[in-house]
């Protein structure tokens, strides 16, 4: 039989008898079952699927934004107080949100060994329809792993010739195992995508690149992207937002793209369900949870001087005014000074449109402002009325952007910054903030909402400025988009940085006070202790 849930209660499943619902090998193993198979691997990427879905969700909200310098918890100190724990980098194995986490990309891992099973059993396919399949499977697989090596770093490698479940050692680095993964799905896959939520070769070659910015292998990732940009066919799309818009998703910037949907008989489950505590609070939109707001500082950092480049050094020294304490019914002037325009894209604040739902009113939609600040999530926000038909009114078919271009650029000026080629850094991070100033959020007049100005770099002048600026521009361009944590990890500085931070932040929200991050202890996540109790301290060895 066809087992889903590999290091959860998979290893006890096997059973003589194939329980209702679940298919066995012997209808499955030909084109039309491999091929739902696969698409039931890849509708494991979205997080939901395997029990509890926030902590879960494919856009790492918890894990790559709120334990960053980039969002809160938001809500109220009792909600999902686990989540605090996260994000004041208390080393606590046996909260359930890690465990969440595990089973869900681990039942991803399974559900590709189980393609990869399934071809080798197949008699009606041709060898190149073998192939295909199986560089998706193998692409998969990589991704699944590549999260799971995301967060806790010495991690099991599972493949499709694993049958004891319990007994996973964690004792080897795996990047060598997901890369060959890729790189076989590269070798195999087409360069067209039979359809558009599926890898394509130039989509397993940016993901190539990116396994090898994790290693900080910049001589690896340097032909993979350069390849990626000068002959894939990606480039970027005039609107910042129309990365997060329903009606202008899988669109050229989109490199790998995980699909929503709603309507389609799954309880609003397939609609973004990972994110569905993130909406604003009360009267908003959504009507719950409160979850995941935006911090001080990372507004702070959309702060521009005159000439419309970033406060790379100052940007915190001042915060953008909001209106904190203040009533909803209370007068507001919103901030007036010079802005990035992609703030008011990924941020809700008083005063200014949120999308086509009216004016944000500020206090009304947050749930605790004394504790989650005043701002709201927005990035991933649908519009009204293009949610239509949802189970939930927090369901909605807003597909999570995993790759885009603007993040494949950034990591080649990254490379760029690193060798020192100050000219190829500087070209591919104006190219980015160039299409920053497009299009702006305006105002019922139809005039821009804010003092919005963003303009390009006239030179760099040195290697650290040059690498300061990439990586600014790399949190400007995809703040709260699930990075920020990982970025500061791989980079080396998340320690100084995020105690910076913590410093200054904590005085706001006082929760914070007396958190610490650790170098050393706390760039990766504790395994789960339910994994280890499974497994036994002996096979699965906690981290550091």
């Amino acid at each position: 039989m066809v087992c889903v849930g590999v290091l959860t209660s998979c290893g006890d499943s096997f059973l003589e008898t194939t329980p209702l619902g679940v298919g066995n090998e012997a209808m499955l193993a030909n084109k039309t079952g491999i091929n739902a198979v696969l698409i039931g691997a890849y509708s494991l990427l979205d997080g939901v699927g395997s029990g509890p879905v926030n902590t879960s969700s494919v856009s790492n909200w918890i894990y790559g934004s709120v334990a960053s310098d980039d969002a809160y918890k938001g809500s109220d100190v009792g909600d999902q107080a686990q989540i605090t724990t996260i994000e004041r980098y208390i080393p606590q194995a046996d909260i359930g949100a890690y465990n969440d986490k595990w089973v869900a990309v681990y039942d991803g891992v399974s559900r590709s060994n189980n393609v990869i099973n399934l071809i080798a059993k197949a008699t009606d396919m041709t060898e190149a329809e073998k192939a295909q399949a199986l560089g998706e499977a193998r692409f998969l697989r990589a991704w699944y792993h590549f999260e799971a090596k995301k967060l806790w770093n010495m991690v099991p490698y599972v493949d499709e010739k694993v049958t004891d479940f319990i007994n996973l050692p964690n004792d080897k680095d795996i990047w060598p195992n997901i890369e060959a993964d890729i790189q076989f799905a590269i070798d195999n896959i087409s360069a067209t995508k039979a359809q558009v939520g599926r890898a394509s070769k130039w989509t397993a070659k940016a993901f190539l690149a990116k396994v090898h910015m994790y290693q900080q292998d910049y001589q690896a990732a340097k032909p993979l992207l350069d390849d990626v940009i000068n002959n894939g066919p990606f480039s970027l799309v005039n609107s910042f937002h129309d990365n997060f818009r329903i009606t202008t998703e899988n669109n050229a910037e989109s490199v790998f793209e995980v699909q929503m949907s709603v309507a389609d008989g799954g309880a609003g489950q397939n609609g973004s369900w990972g994110d569905n505590y993130n909406f604003p609070y009360g009267s908003a939109p959504g009507g719950c949870c409160g979850f995941y707001q935006p911090t001080q500082n990372l507004v702070n950092a959309f702060k521009t001087d005159a000439n419309g480049l970033p406060l790379l050094d100052t940007f915190n020294d001042v915060d953008v005014k909001n209106d904190e304490g203040l009533s909803s019914s209370d007068a507001f002037t919103p901030y007036e000074g010079t802005l990035d325009p992609r703030l008011d894209w990924t941020v809700g604040r008083r005063g200014l449109p949120f999308l086509n739902w009216g004016i944000h009113p500020g206090k009304n939609w947050i749930r605790d402002q004394s504790f989650g600040g005043p701002y709201t999530f927005k990035k991933f926000f649908a519009y009204s009325g293009e949610n239509a038909g949802a189970e939930s009114p927090r369901a909605n078919a807003n597909n999570y952007r995993a790759i885009r271009f603007a993040d494949v650029l950034l990591m080649r000026a990254e490379v760029a910054a690193e060798d020192n080629d100050l000219a190829t850094a500087l070209k591919l991070v104006n190219q980015v903030r160039t299409r920053a100033g497009n299009v702006v959020v305006m105002d019922a007049a139809g005039k821009p909402a804010a003092n919005y100005l963003v303009k390009t770099y006239p030179a760099f002048a040195s290697q650290e400025y040059a690498r300061k600026a990439v990586r600014f521009e790399r949190r400007l361009e995809l703040a709260m988009e699930g990075h920020r944590h990982f970025d500061l990890v791989r980079w080396g500085n998340a320690d100084v940085i995020l105690n910076a931070y913590l410093s200054k932040e904590s005085k706001k929200r006082t929760y914070l006070a007396g958190a610490t991050f650790v170098k050393g202890k706390s760039e990766y996540f504790p395994i789960p202790q339910a994994q280890i109790d499974i497994m036994g301290a002996a096979v699965l060895k906690q981290n550091p």
